[in-house]
C-alpha cells in the first residue's frame, strides 16, 4: 500500500543479552549513533550502562529497561545477529518513519538565573502541566511544569516548537559543565513489554 522500504533496517537492541555478554567475558560494548541525536545515544546509554552494572553484581536482567528504549523513537528493533531469525525480523517493511512514546522536547543551553531556572532550546512542542524528565549526566527527574517565560520574561502557557527558545525552573540545581548534555523528554504513557 505505501510502496516496499527495503532498506529500512530496524535498530539493534542487545540489552537482554548484557547479562549473557557478560557472563561469556565480553568487556566492551559500543552503542551506534551515526544516524541518531544527542538525546538517543545518551538515553540508550544510560539504559546500557544500568544494565552492564546489574549484570556485573549478578542480578537478573530488569524488563523495565526495555520499557525505556521502546518509548524513544525507533523503527522496531532486532537483536541482530545474536539470535537466529528470519531475514524479515531485520528489516521494517511497514514504514519508513521512526515510533515512539518519549518526545525530545528541549535540549537546556544556558543559565538564566541561580535560582535552577535554565534557557531551554525547544525542540518540540510542551505545556505548562506536562510531565516532564529532565535528563542530566547524573541521573535523571521526573517533574510537572509548572511555570514557563520567554527570554524577555514574559509568561507562557506553551512552547510551540523548534525555533523558539523559553526558560523554565527545573526540579534540581544543574553543573554549569553539565548544562549542555541536559534534555527535557516529555512523558507519554509507557508500553509494556509482553
Amino acid at each position: 500500500q505505501h510502496g516496499s522500504y527495503i532498506m529500512n533496517s530496524k535498530d539493534l537492541r542487545a540489552v537482554e543479552y548484557v547479562n549473557d555478554l557478560v557472563e561469556m567475558g565480553v568487556h566492551s560494548l559500543k552503542i551506534e549513533g551515526r544516524t541518531k541525536s544527542d538525546y538517543y545515544i545518551a538515553r540508550t546509554a544510560q539504559v546500557y550502562r544500568r544494565a552492564i552494572d546489574d549484570a556485573v553484581a549478578g542480578k537478573p536482567f530488569n524488563t523495565e529497561l526495555l520499557n525505556e528504549l521502546n518509548g524513544m523513537a525507533n523503527r522496531g528493533f532486532t537483536p541482530g545477529f545474536l539470535q537466529r531469525h528470519t531475514p524479515q525480523d531485520l528489516q521494517n517493511y511497514e514504514r519508513s518513519h521512526s515510533e515512539g512514546e518519549h518526545i525530545l522536547v528541549g535540549q537546556l543551553t544556558g543559565t538564566a538565573n541561580n535560582n535552577s531556572v535554565y534557557e531551554v532550546a525547544v525542540k518540540n512542542g510542551f505545556s505548562i502541566g506536562d510531565n516532564l524528565l529532565l535528563m542530566t549526566p547524573k541521573g535523571n527527574y521526573p517533574f510537572q511544569l509548572a511555570r514557563m517565560e520567554s527570554l524577555k520574561d514574559e509568561a507562557m502557557i506553551r512552547a510551540p516548537g523548534s525555533g523558539y527558545q523559553v526558560k523554565i525552573q527545573t526540579p534540581v540545581a544543574i553543573d554549569e559543565q553539565d548544562i549542555p548534555y541536559c534534555f527535557l523528554i516529555k512523558e507519554a504513557a509507557v508500553r509494556k513489554v509482553a
